[in-house]
Protein backbone atom coordinates (compact mmCIF):
# COMPACT_ATOMS: atom_id res chain seq x y z
CA UNK A 1 0.00 0.00 0.00
CA UNK A 2 2.84 2.24 1.07
CA UNK A 3 4.59 2.01 -2.39
CA UNK A 4 0.91 2.27 -4.50
CA UNK A 5 0.84 5.82 -2.55
CA UNK A 6 4.39 7.08 -3.19
CA UNK A 7 4.37 5.93 -7.18
CA UNK A 8 0.83 7.69 -7.15
CA UNK A 9 2.47 10.83 -5.63
CA UNK A 10 5.23 10.50 -7.85
CA UNK A 11 3.32 10.07 -11.25
CA UNK A 12 1.40 12.97 -9.94
CA UNK A 13 4.13 15.19 -9.58
CA UNK A 14 5.37 14.00 -13.28
CA UNK A 15 1.89 14.79 -14.41
CA UNK A 16 1.94 18.33 -12.72
CA UNK A 17 5.69 18.67 -14.78
CA UNK A 18 4.33 17.30 -18.09
CA UNK A 19 1.43 19.97 -17.97
CA UNK A 20 3.77 22.41 -17.00
CA UNK A 21 5.86 21.88 -19.68
CA UNK A 22 3.81 21.26 -22.16
CA UNK A 23 1.06 24.56 -21.92
CA UNK A 24 3.41 26.88 -20.52
CA UNK A 25 6.58 26.72 -23.82
CA UNK A 26 6.07 29.54 -26.18
CA UNK A 27 5.07 26.96 -29.32
CA UNK A 28 2.23 25.74 -26.73
CA UNK A 29 1.21 29.27 -26.08
CA UNK A 30 1.20 30.43 -29.78
CA UNK A 31 -0.79 27.33 -30.38
CA UNK A 32 -3.71 27.51 -27.67
CA UNK A 33 -3.81 31.00 -28.36
CA UNK A 34 -7.06 29.82 -30.27
CA UNK A 35 -8.53 29.03 -27.10
CA UNK A 36 -8.20 32.52 -25.77
CA UNK A 37 -12.07 33.50 -26.45
CA UNK A 38 -12.96 30.49 -24.06
CA UNK A 39 -9.73 30.11 -21.60
CA UNK A 40 -9.27 31.63 -17.91
CA UNK A 41 -6.69 34.84 -18.43
CA UNK A 42 -5.03 32.92 -15.35
CA UNK A 43 -4.78 29.37 -13.84
CA UNK A 44 -5.20 28.54 -10.27
CA UNK A 45 -1.10 26.22 -10.08
CA UNK A 46 -2.29 24.72 -6.23
CA UNK A 47 -5.43 23.65 -7.61
CA UNK A 48 -3.49 22.06 -11.39
CA UNK A 49 -1.76 20.63 -9.09
CA UNK A 50 -3.86 19.02 -6.71
CA UNK A 51 -5.64 18.06 -9.94
CA UNK A 52 -2.59 16.39 -11.27
CA UNK A 53 -2.44 14.17 -7.90
CA UNK A 54 -5.81 13.01 -8.14
CA UNK A 55 -4.75 11.66 -11.98
CA UNK A 56 -1.83 9.94 -10.11
CA UNK A 57 -3.45 8.09 -7.76
CA UNK A 58 -6.67 7.32 -10.36
CA UNK A 59 -4.34 6.16 -13.09
CA UNK A 60 -1.71 4.04 -10.56
CA UNK A 61 -4.94 2.71 -9.81
CA UNK A 62 -6.24 1.95 -13.18
CA UNK A 63 -2.79 0.26 -13.89
CA UNK A 64 -2.84 -2.37 -11.33
CA UNK A 65 -6.22 -3.28 -12.26
CA UNK A 66 -5.70 -3.99 -15.62
CA UNK A 67 -1.83 -5.01 -15.32
CA UNK A 68 -2.87 -8.94 -15.96
CA UNK A 69 -4.73 -8.27 -18.64
CA UNK A 70 -1.92 -6.13 -20.35
CA UNK A 71 0.40 -7.63 -23.18
CA UNK A 72 4.26 -9.06 -22.38
CA UNK A 73 5.93 -9.93 -19.31
CA UNK A 74 8.39 -6.99 -20.15
CA UNK A 75 7.52 -4.01 -17.18
CA UNK A 76 8.13 -1.40 -20.10
CA UNK A 77 5.93 -3.16 -23.04
CA UNK A 78 3.12 -3.38 -20.21
CA UNK A 79 3.76 0.20 -19.33
CA UNK A 80 3.72 1.55 -22.96
CA UNK A 81 0.64 -0.04 -24.07
CA UNK A 82 -1.03 1.10 -20.53
CA UNK A 83 0.01 4.61 -21.72
CA UNK A 84 -1.21 4.12 -25.46
CA UNK A 85 -4.50 2.91 -23.78
CA UNK A 86 -4.59 6.21 -22.15
CA UNK A 87 -3.92 8.40 -24.71
CA UNK A 88 -6.43 6.82 -26.76
CA UNK A 89 -8.97 7.47 -23.94
CA UNK A 90 -7.60 10.87 -22.63
CA UNK A 91 -5.94 12.31 -25.61
CA UNK A 92 -7.32 11.24 -28.97
CA UNK A 93 -11.26 11.17 -28.21
CA UNK A 94 -10.93 14.73 -26.57
CA UNK A 95 -8.92 15.90 -29.47
CA UNK A 96 -11.62 14.27 -32.26
CA UNK A 97 -14.37 15.52 -29.94
CA UNK A 98 -12.67 19.12 -30.08
CA UNK A 99 -12.34 18.79 -33.79
CA UNK A 100 -15.90 17.85 -34.11
CA UNK A 101 -17.10 21.03 -32.59
CA UNK A 102 -15.28 23.86 -31.98
CA UNK A 103 -13.04 25.59 -34.85
CA UNK A 104 -9.46 25.21 -33.28
CA UNK A 105 -6.63 24.85 -35.84
CA UNK A 106 -5.41 21.55 -36.91
CA UNK A 107 -1.74 22.67 -36.00
CA UNK A 108 -2.85 23.16 -32.48
CA UNK A 109 -4.77 20.14 -32.13
CA UNK A 110 -1.97 17.98 -33.90
CA UNK A 111 -0.22 19.39 -30.57
CA UNK A 112 -1.81 17.79 -28.16
CA UNK A 113 -1.71 15.17 -29.68
CA UNK A 114 1.62 14.20 -30.03
CA UNK A 115 2.15 15.98 -26.62
CA UNK A 116 -0.50 14.20 -24.71
CA UNK A 117 0.99 10.91 -26.37
CA UNK A 118 4.42 11.27 -24.78
CA UNK A 119 3.27 12.40 -21.45
CA UNK A 120 0.90 9.01 -21.33
CA UNK A 121 3.59 7.02 -23.19
CA UNK A 122 6.24 8.59 -20.35
CA UNK A 123 3.42 8.01 -17.25
CA UNK A 124 2.96 4.72 -18.49
CA UNK A 125 6.20 3.32 -18.94
CA UNK A 126 6.83 4.83 -15.13
CA UNK A 127 4.22 2.37 -13.71
CA UNK A 128 5.26 -0.17 -15.76
CA UNK A 129 9.02 0.51 -14.30
CA UNK A 130 8.15 0.79 -11.15
CA UNK A 131 4.93 -1.21 -9.89
CA UNK A 132 2.79 -3.89 -10.02
CA UNK A 133 -0.02 -5.85 -8.34
CA UNK A 134 1.01 -7.87 -5.11
CA UNK A 135 1.13 -11.67 -5.46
Amino acid sequence: MLRFVVISLISGIIFATLDGFINANPLAQKLMDSYSPLAKTSINVPVGIIIDLIYGFVMCGIFLLFYNSLPSENPIIKGLVYGLIMWFFRVLMSVFSTYMTLKIPVKTLAYILVAGLFEMVIIGIFYGLTIKPIK
